[in-house]
């Protein structure tokens, strides 16, 4: 088989989700797409569940019915459709229905076609030129005039002959039946031939019938043994055990003490265990006295049986209750051996009467007038395909060659993955998709790049839950967290009960990329902090609890000396040191911020700006960029992917397209009071502490010689000491010798 198939047929193109993609425009381009590149096709597979299309349509294009639309299934579709549609351009409008002139009656498919949707329109009652969704897809309203309609199956409507009527009828409820396409219970060939055979077999049962010991008692008085017969000889066995040991009676027989135990109750809720008691006294003697009480859970079957059986006789011993047995066991093998019992609530009379008329040839020759309309009530079925796959077949194959619903600019076009839309903290998310592998997910979900909530969703108007998955792509990740509660509308309307179960962390936004450091800065800051607390409250809590306990148990001269122990541990020397450590660490940090501040002391104020921007910069930049480059790489077929599809190419969510899919709630300015808003304090306050703020910095920045710039020198006399010059010291040059020494000299070198 050729996969990729070389064709001269001219392709449009067009750039669609950050690539270049095959635009489908016309029915030439459905004629010609088995000859397109499958490396071109964005999507080589899909799920037939769990998307917002018609699951009939679906399920007609899955030709081979494996759960899976192949990308052959597609192509197999459209030359199916352009085959029997005279217009092919017409399949792109996705009409609800066709018309049937527009069906091509010259080919030998569209010939049946045709007639079949005459055939319904003509079942229906309806005069029209087009057939739609709605008529070929009601089937009880199709065959509901109709006597017979190829299924196979009869019904009480299939002949006017009441005996037929009847026996129909006595087959329905002998073998459940099966339902007509008209709505009806009826019987097919092979329930009719098992009904049949019950019948012969249940009157072939009914003819073995042996001779009844009691007569029309007989039934009752076996049924009588078989629930007494356990007890009799548990009474057998005792008395037998009880002559054997002669000491033995009183613990074989019912203990009174057991009796004293549940004297006190409601002894009719006791049944069970006054059942337990031996049938009747043990007295050693090997039968039972029939004049004699007996156990009063069982009294009643035995009386019964008493009456039928052995009335007259005054004591009943093993013998006679083995033989009474015997009498039943042909009755009994006869009633095991019970054929067509799903016949035997018509009664003997009955079965004999439907047996005798012999009617299995006439309701079959129904059955065979029903069947021989079977390519016409098949061709009905055609036109239900034809009216979906006319109405949905472009709107699957936009989702599947070039996602092009997913990337519409207009809300109002949803693709058919998008299952609805999630509002959780005032904003909208539209791109929700249902979850159908949980596993999947969590293992190709964070590849896509997205900020994912996924949910439980519940409805009182749907059974079940409905699990989803949902991209945040606009606004801030504060309130979002597992456990919160938000509501999910269906693309119906409907609205589910939605709880968050699972956040998948990716940026959502450069704005929310910029302020992230300082939020995990914030959030350390505050984790450290309660964890401290919490370390010293345990220890103050550990630490007061030994010292309660041990003060309960030592002697107060001992008391005395922990107290003043405790006292000297707070003394001034530890204060002191206390206060030296802190001193020199606001020592180390005022050097600090002089010599920051005398760094920054040759700068003009513009510089300054240039400083703060770059601190932020180096802080936020590096996760701005990342989330920049991820945001650019966002990608949705990861989450296709885990949900059982097959993406041949990447589809990108950018910027632009991802605030797109994310609304937020935007307010009007309102400038009504609100009456229950915080008062605070008054304006003039606010504006006295901010004088007052604002000359404390000024009055630090001038302190700190920061405002020497604009003429404003500092009076503290670290800066405005003179400066100190550098004395350089140099060696003095040797002295000349004088006249006189030089005279000297050269004297002495005279002589």
């Amino acid at each position: 088989m050729q996969l990729f198939k070389k064709t001269d047929y001219k392709w449009t193109f067009q750039n669609i989700g950050g690539a270049t993609r095959v635009k489908i425009h016309s029915g030439e381009d459905l004629r010609h797409l088995g000859e397109l590149d499958k490396k071109m096709w964005t999507v080589l597979s899909c799920p037939v569940s769990g998307l917002e299309i018609d699951s009939k349509s679906l399920n007609y294009t899955d030709a081979d019915g494996d759960g899976k639309i192949h990308v052959n299934d597609v192509i197999a579709t459209a030359n199916w459709l352009t085959d029997v549609v005279n217009d092919a351009n017409s399949i792109l409008l996705s009409k609800d229905g066709i018309k049937l002139d527009n069906i091509n009656r010259e080919s030998e498919t569209g010939k049946k076609l045709y007639a079949s949707a005459k055939q319904i329109l003509s079942n229906l009652g309806k005069d029209a030129d087009e057939i739609c969704v709605a008529d070929s897809s009601d089937s009880i309203a199709i065959f509901a005039k109709t006597r017979f309609n190829g299924d196979g199956i009869i019904t009480e409507g299939s002949t006017d002959d009441e005996s037929l009527k009847s026996v129909i009828a006595a087959a329905v409820a002998a073998t459940g039946g099966t339902a007509d396409r008209s709505g009806e219970q009826g019987v097919s060939a092979e329930q009719i031939e098992a009904f049949y055979t019950a019948l012969s077999e249940y009157k072939t049962w009914l003819d073995s019938k042996p001779e009844l010991p009691f007569a029309d008692d007989t039934a009752k008085a076996a049924e009588l043994y078989s629930a007494l017969d356990a007890k009799v000889r548990d009474f057998f066995l005792r008395s037998k055990l009880a002559a054997f040991s002669t000491g033995s009676s009183a613990a074989l027989d019912v203990q009174v003490s057991r009796i004293e135990a549940i004297s006190a109750d409601n002894l009719t809720e006791k049944n069970a265990e006054i059942a337990s008691y031996p049938l009747q006294h043990i007295t050693g003697k090997a039968e039972l006295d029939l004049t004699e009480p007996v156990n009063p859970a069982w009294a009643a079957q035995f009386e019964a049986l008493k009456a039928i059986a052995f009335d007259k006789k005054k004591t009943l011993s093993e013998a006679d209750w083995d033989a009474l047995g015997t009498r039943f066991s042909a009755y009994c093998s006869w009633l095991g051996a019970k054929a067509g019992a799903s016949v035997e609530s018509m009664g003997a009379d009955a079965v004999n009467a439907t047996l005798a008329a012999d009617q299995k040839a006439a309701l079959l020759a129904l059955v065979e007038q029903d069947k021989a309309l079977e390519e016409e009530a098949n061709g009905i079925a055609a036109v239900d395909r034809l009216t979906h796959l006319y109405r949905d077949f472009y709107v699957l194959l936009k989702n599947y060659i070039t996602l092009q619903d997913f990337y519409e600019p207009s809300q109002d076009v949803k693709a058919i993955f998008q299952a609805g839309t999630l509002v959780i903290d005032q904003r909208a998310c539209h791109l929700c998709m249902r979850v159908t592998n949980a596993g999947a997910h969590g293992v190709m979900a964070p590849a896509s790049g997205m900020y994912l909530i996924y949910c439980n969703c519940t409805s009182k108007q749907k059974p079940g839950t409905l699990e989803i998955v949902a991209a945040m792509t606009v606004g801030e990740t504060g309130d979002l967290f597992v456990g919160k509660n938000c509501i999910f509308y269906d693309r119906d309307g409907l609205d589910y009960d939605a709880v968050v179960t699972k956040i998948i962390d990716n940026p959502i936004s450069i704005k929310q990329a910029f302020w992230s450091p300082y939020r995990r800065m914030a959030k350390w800051a505050e984790d450290l902090i309660n964890k401290r607390a919490a370390e010293k409250d345990a220890k103050m809590m550990s630490e007061t609890t030994a010292k309660m306990e041990a003060t309960t148990t030592a002697e107060s001269a001992e008391k005395k000396d922990m107290m003043k122990s405790v006292t000297q541990t707070f003394d001034i020397a530890k204060f002191a040191g206390i206060f030296a450590a802190l001193g020199m660490a606001l020592g180390m940090i005022g050097s600090a911020l002089v010599a920051v501040g005398k760094g920054l002391q040759g700068f003009t104020w513009w510089q300054y700006i240039l400083i703060f921007a770059a601190i932020l910069l180096i802080i936020s930049g590096p996760s701005m960029i990342m989330a920049w480059l991820k945001l650019r790489k966002r990608n949705i077929a990861p989450l296709l992917n885990a949900n059982g599809w097959a993406v041949n190419a990447a589809s990108l969510i950018n910027i632009a397209f991802g605030a797109t899919l994310t609304d937020e709630a935007k307010f009007p300015i309102v400038k009504i009071a609100d009456p229950f808003a915080d008062k605070g304090m008054p304006a003039w306050k606010k504006w006295c502490i901010s004088i007052v703020c604002l000359i404390v910095v000024l009055c630090g920045l001038w302190l700190g010689n920061l405002c020497a710039w604009a003429g404003f020198k500092s009076p503290l006399p670290y800066f405005n000491r003179p400066a100190e010059v550098e004395v350089v010291e140099t060696a003095a040059p040797a002295e000349e010798p004088v006249a006189e020494e030089a005279a000297v000299a050269v004297e002495a070198n005279a002589e």
